[in-house]
Order: structure tokens, then sequence, then C-alpha cells
């Protein structure tokens, strides 16, 4: 039984690296070109796939700006225009 539950493991990360690798797009493919990216994915179990995850693409976050704290009256045109 855990065999079986480790094998759909491992196909399902391969799956997952898989799709993943050949969905990105080229020029954020890091280290190798993507290609033998994808071979690593298939042919090596395990390795591959999270290799890829950790180390095969850039992973872009969405930049954190400052928060903006809660305006003053003196920063609102129309409360200054009705003094």
């Amino acid at each position: 039984m855990l065999r079986v539950v480790l094998t759909l493991a491992s196909l399902a990360l391969t799956i997952y690296a898989l799709i993943d690798c050949l969905q990105t797009p080229d020029d954020q493919v890091k280290h190798i070109p993507k290609l033998f990216w994808a071979l690593l994915v298939l042919l090596v179990p395990w390795v591959g796939p999270i290799s890829w995850l950790i180390a095969g693409r850039t992973r872009s976050l969405p930049p954190r700006g400052r928060p903006t704290g809660p305006k003053g009256p003196e920063d609102d045109p129309d409360f200054l225009r009705g003094l």
C-alpha cells in the first residue's frame, strides 16, 4: 500500500512540475535551458521535479509597496476647499 502511495505521489509531483516547466516563459527559466529541465523532471524521479520547483525558475513576487495609512483632513482637497 505504501508503495502505491509513493508511486502516485511521485507521478503527481512529476506531472505538476512538468506542466509548470513547459508553461514557464523562456526568460524566467534559470540555470539550464527549458528542454533539459523537462528531461530532468521526467527522467530523475523525486530529485528532478523538486529541483525544478526550488531552483528552476524565478519566482516573481508582487512588489511590496508602503502601506497607506489613514489620511488626515488636511490631505483631502474637498475638505480644504470647504474651509
